[in-house]
């Protein structure tokens, strides 16, 4: 069985195996945070959510929110999407 010592991160490797020149490269996903993390900057008040309420930031409270103040229908007169 064939080693592999990785000493410096870098998209591609190069492997020589008896005298020929291989070259392999690796792709990796972006960063994706800590196990169980996804979304947690994301804070939703929801608890005053009506039908057809639409999501929005308050910058006052640093929150997003869902409530009767802004619904389909407050957007335009008529509010048909």
């Amino acid at each position: 069985m064939t080693s592999v010592n990785v000493t410096t991160q870098k998209n591609t490797v190069t492997v020589s195996t008896s005298g020929q020149l291989t070259t392999v490269t690796a792709t990796t996903a972006g960063p994706q945070g800590p196990p169980g993390q996804a979304g947690s900057s994301f804070s939703l008040e929801q608890s005053a959510r009506v039908d057809k309420s639409i999501v929005y930031f308050d910058a006052a409270s640093s929150r997003f929110r869902a409530d009767a103040s802004i619904t389909q229908a407050t957007l335009t007169d008529g509010g048909n999407f």
